[in-house]
């Protein structure tokens, strides 16, 4: 894998209840500015969006947001982003967030973070990317998640392959070398299916 210059990181609009989650936002936020890689990320200033956000900031990297006018006018925007691309909705979001990044990072979240890690790894089974993707699994957050893809390859709705489509890794240090080492996705993903 080639160096990136741009991650987006999926991630709650909550802190959730757990300090280790913050902490892990601040930490992947540090490092990115530690490398000069910029953040691309759903544009919020609340919840650990908006603790990466800062972290990032505070260690003088880049950041550009992705909002959709909704929620902008819902005073969730993040002004102290250097770019904030304002679109017409959650598609576009997601679709824009994908255009700019070189790989995906998925923190602890709820349904909209579900949402758009989902949406990604479909994207790379369907062979739309080969983008890397890592899940930070804090204090076990995606431990469930792997559990659910054992089951749908298990009961036969998904090749094994599925879980090269993705990293889980337990801390934010770890999160750089597992993009280096992501291996290509394979066409058994996808022609399994078929």
């Amino acid at each position: 894998m080639k160096e990136i210059s741009s991650l987006c990181v999926f991630c709650g609009s909550k802190v959730g209840e757990k300090p280790a989650f913050r902490d892990a936002a601040a930490e992947l936020g540090r490092l990115m500015a530690e490398r000069g890689i910029t953040l691309v990320y759903g544009g919020g200033r609340i919840g650990l969006m908006g603790v990466v956000a800062e972290a990032v900031l505070r260690g003088g990297g880049n950041v550009i947001g992705v909002i959709p006018e909704f929620l902008r006018r819902l005073e969730v925007g993040n002004e102290q982003a250097h770019e904030l691309i304002i679109t017409d909705s959650m598609h576009a979001r997601k679709q824009k967030m994908f255009e700019l990044s070189d790989a995906f990072v998925s923190l602890p979240g709820g349904l909209g973070t579900f949402d758009e890690t989902i949406e990604i790894l479909t994207w790379k089974q369907l062979r739309l990317h080969d983008k890397p993707i890592v899940m930070i699994g804090t204090d076990g957050y995606w431990d469930t998640f792997r559990q659910l893809v054992t089951q749908s390859i298990a009961n036969g709705f998904a090749h094994a392959a599925v879980r090269e489509l993705f990293t889980v890794v337990d801390e934010p240090s770890a999160v750089f070398d597992a993009i280096a080492a992501a291996p290509e996705p394979r066409d058994i993903t996808l022609t399994s299916h078929l």
